[in-house]
């Protein structure tokens, strides 16, 4: 099955790649949750503006990259949480929830780029990989605090 990528899928691809993926895994995971379209003529126009706006976000420079890096790893960010007594977190920490720190605290960082590599259900001090640049990827330290 040929699609489109709408958005980065890890291990597939960036949004404007035109993929070939077996039809189960198109059908039932790619198309229904808005990650790929079908590709056809007249979607394969819509390549040119889907890569347009993956530009315009990307970081070009891998000085600015590895800046950016910098200020991520310079400090720790807290993300507040409701919690039990115990510590113990209703729910989990999700990677909206670190974007909106990250932006609160005065960096950007794209939720698609965000890897928590585990569920983070507990207080205390967690560590995330952020890829900035493809041949830069930095660890942020995030303090999960009470609200």
């Amino acid at each position: 099955m040929k699609l489109i990528l709408t958005h980065e899928v890890t291990d597939l691809g960036s949004p404007g790649d035109i993929v070939e993926v077996k039809g189960g895994y198109g059908r039932n995971y790619l198309l229904p949750r808005g990650f790929a379209i079908r590709w056809t003529r007249g979607a394969a126009k819509q390549v040119d503006s889907i890569k347009k706006a993956r530009d315009a976000r990307a970081v070009h420079d891998l000085d600015d990259a590895k800046a950016i890096k910098a200020r991520l790893e310079e400090r720790p960010v807290n993300v507040r949480v409701n919690a039990g007594p115990g510590g113990r977190l209703f729910g989990a920490v999700t990677v909206s929830d670190v974007a909106e720190s990250l932006k609160a605290a005065g960096l950007e960082a794209d939720k698609r780029r965000i890897d928590l590599g585990h569920p983070i259900k507990t207080l205390g001090s967690h560590q995330v990989s952020v890829r900035i640049h493809p041949e830069v990827v930095a660890t942020a330290t995030l303090n999960v605090v009470p609200a």
